[in-house]
């Protein structure tokens, strides 16, 4: 199910949602590399719990590694709209898969956005091709949904800074060859966090084991610490105190990402409940032939449009940095990771016990879609920042 041209009203304003050219052919080249890459190995990444290198490689070839990064920086510069389009696409193949290579896309974003013509000289070249990856590293162990209270401090010593402290549930931990680190440089509150750019190579740089998850086993997860951690001064981004800034920024988009990770793994799990449910037989029927079965479907894919109306919508936002961009995010996180588990459940439930088997794809997308309601800010955290747009002065 895709998007065809879809109109409607806000405001007096008609916005028209169809694709253009040039967006069809990204989305049709995402779908292929899907098709021929991902699909037939993601049950065996799942399951021997490995990071796809060589598939990802081949992704930035395609530009899935820098795709909202500009031209200058040696990136796609495309807007956040053709962003959820390929993270829609990617993800029916397998969410994990899709969902490390979005954080990279937003780790990468923030060097090229807010980073210096060095930095973007050093950095952004080989991690726009997914040559080298990079990690996002916000979470500690004490400061998850109250990021402004994190503890990692940076204190300057001459040339370099100091890193002292451990980031928690580090998408890429001991993979990735670049993590962009936020971390205190005064105890003023978020306006005390700076952000700086560490590579896997840094003294001091140290990863612990690989966490044990319920889902996205193709992607690798650990804590990130730093026990006198020096990197040069020239990797700060931007300035002092604008670390938390910059984080906040880059998870509008990194939201958008995740909500699409989600409706690309509900879709594909509303894809196998309608090809399951024509096929088997129960009393003597297809069960897609009870009244039961098609009220279900449709519901399904009714809840699963309007999730990708909205996200498309926030996407258009964001990319035209709207005065309600990031409330947009929020809410189109918040929608549409809630629905995209209900309809893998509703979708599980109507393969009956099958669905529970890992001989299925649908148990895997489940598990990999439910931590997407918790990460980039829980979806009680989206609550928060909805209410408070709503209700500001």
């Amino acid at each position: 199910m895709y998007l065809s041209c879809r109109l409607f009203v806000t405001k007096g304003v008609v916005l028209d949602f169809s694709l253009n050219e040039d967006q069809r052919a990204i989305q049709e080249m995402a779908r292929t590399f899907t098709a021929d890459m991902i699909t037939p190995e993601a049950h065996k990444w799942d399951e021997d719990k490995v990071w796809p290198v060589e598939v990802a490689k081949a992704a930035g070839e395609l530009g899935f590694g820098s795709i909202y990064v500009s031209e200058e920086g040696g990136g796609c510069g495309l807007s956040r709209v053709e962003s959820v389009l390929i993270f829609e696409q990617l993800s029916q193949g397998c969410p994990s898969t899709a969902a490390m290579i979005s954080i990279h896309n937003m780790a990468t974003w923030m060097i090229d956005c807010f980073g210096n013509d060095e930095q973007r000289e050093r950095f952004v070249g080989d991690l726009a091709t997914l040559q080298k990856m990079a990690s996002y590293c916000l979470t500690e162990p004490g400061a998850g949904s109250d990021a402004a209270s994190l503890k990692t401090k940076a204190v300057r010593d001459g040339d370099d800074y100091v890193l002292n402290g451990a980031k928690a549930f580090i998408s890429g931990g001991g993979e990735s060859d670049v993590y962009v680190v936020m971390a205190r440089t005064s105890d003023d509150g978020a306006k005390g966090i700076s952000c700086f750019i560490v590579e896997k190579s840094t003294e001091g740089l140290s990863f612990g084991a690989q966490e044990k998850k319920m889902g996205w086993h193709s992607q690798p997860t650990s804590a990130v610490m730093f026990d006198d951690c020096r990197i040069p001064a020239a990797n700060l981004v931007g300035e002092e105190g604008q670390g938390f800034k910059i984080a906040m920024q880059g998870l509008d988009g990194g939201r958008l990402n995740i909500a699409a990770c989600s409706l690309g793994g509900a879709q594909r799990a509303l894809d196998e409940a309608v090809t399951y449910t024509k096929d088997r037989k129960q009393f003597g029927r297809a069960i897609a032939d009870f009244q039961a079965t098609q009220f279900r479907l449709a519901d399904m894919a009714t809840e699963l449009e309007a999730a990708r109306l909205l996200l498309y919508s926030a996407a258009q936002k964001v990319t035209n940095k709207a005065h309600d961009a990031a409330s947009a995010a929020a809410m189109a996180k918040r929608f549409v990771t809630d629905v995209g588990f209900d309809v893998t459940n509703a979708s599980l439930q109507l393969h009956g016990g099958y669905g529970y088997l890992q001989d299925y794809p649908i148990e895997r997308i489940l598990r990999d879609l439910r931590v997407h309601q918790i990460l980039e800010g829980t979806n009680e955290i989206m609550r928060v920042v909805i209410s408070r747009a709503l209700l500001k002065d």
